[in-house]
């Protein structure tokens, strides 16, 4: 009887499979009909999304990436509020309230420059010939190195809070203040990363990236009110530091995470945003298309 119940059994399971499996025939003919068929072009925001990932997918494999977005911005917090707190302030917990938000965008910008030597060695490696081969929005490549370092900036951002909160930092804004500096913050990286990525594709060397981007970024964000207060500067110097994006950037965080409404600064830093997009965003187009 089971003998009987299991040879059905398998001649059940063998005549679905005959149904079920195709014949080598129809598969023959289901290639040739969808062989003019393509697959649907994926969105601007897919392909940018995309790339974003494969950015993270990159610190996943090698995690030393990291350590411009951990132990730098410790080592920057730690230093500079026990090296000069005392000097320019009195005391350390007076100095820390002024000096977090603007060590923190100062931190963050300057490793915004490690978009344009991760662009310039893709390039190098000619992974950037296979991209411009795909059938995707010209600009998502960039644009998701771009979404994936705003990932590290956020870590960065999380991690000298906290350092500063264990020092002694209040913000009075308390987290919603926080969290509209850290955005604005965010907003403005973003946009300062094109002049990056226009140095990656123009550049023949990451050394050479890394180089031109220390010359740019060291003066703009020392030149600023980061540390003190510009009145404290010579009138000439003040011209240049009170008109600087990083000093309109480094107010509104500091303002913002104090519990104020600096309408003017934050206007400043979207309106320098909007440019570093419009101007370096087209410059790195273009270079990418013709590189």
């Amino acid at each position: 009887m089971s003998t009987t119940t299991s040879q059905k059994s398998r001649k059940q399971r063998a005549d679905d499979a005959a149904v079920t499996a195709p014949r080598p025939a129809d598969l023959a003919a289901l290639l040739v009909t969808g062989a003019d068929r393509r697959p649907p072009r994926p969105s601007a925001l897919s392909a940018s999304l995309t790339f974003g990932w494969r950015a993270m997918l990159k610190i996943k494999h090698v995690p030393e990436q990291l350590f411009d977005v951990t132990a730098f911005p410790i080592m920057m917090v730690l230093m500079y509020t026990y090296l000069f707190g005392g000097a320019l302030a009195g005391s350390v917990a007076q100095y820390i309230q002024f000096l977090l938000p603007g060590i923190l965008t100062m931190s963050v910008v300057m490793i915004t420059m490690y978009t344009g030597i991760a662009v310039n060695t893709d390039i190098e490696k000619g992974v950037f010939d296979r991209f411009r081969t795909l059938p995707i929005w010209r600009p998502a490549p960039m644009v998701g190195y771009l979404l994936g370092d705003v990932v590290r900036y956020l870590i960065a951002s999380a991690v000298m809070l906290s350092v500063g909160l264990l020092i002694g930092y209040r913000p009075d804004g308390g987290v919603a203040g926080v969290l509209a500096g850290v955005a604005l913050l965010m907003v403005f990286s973003f946009a300062f990363s094109w002049i990056w990525t226009m140095f990656g594709l123009l550049l023949r060397s990451e050394k050479s990236v890394m180089g031109v981007s220390m010359m740019v970024i060291f003066p703009l964000t020392f030149l600023s009110n980061v540390f003190v207060d510009p009145r404290t500067m010579p009138g000439w110097l003040q011209a240049f530091v009170n008109n600087s994006p990083m000093t309109h950037l480094a107010t509104s965080v500091r303002e913002l995470m104090a519990g104020a409404r600096p309408f003017a600064d934050i206007a400043w830093t979207l309106g320098w945003s909007a440019v570093f997009v419009t101007v370096f965003g087209a410059v790195t187009m273009r270079l990418y298309n013709r590189k």
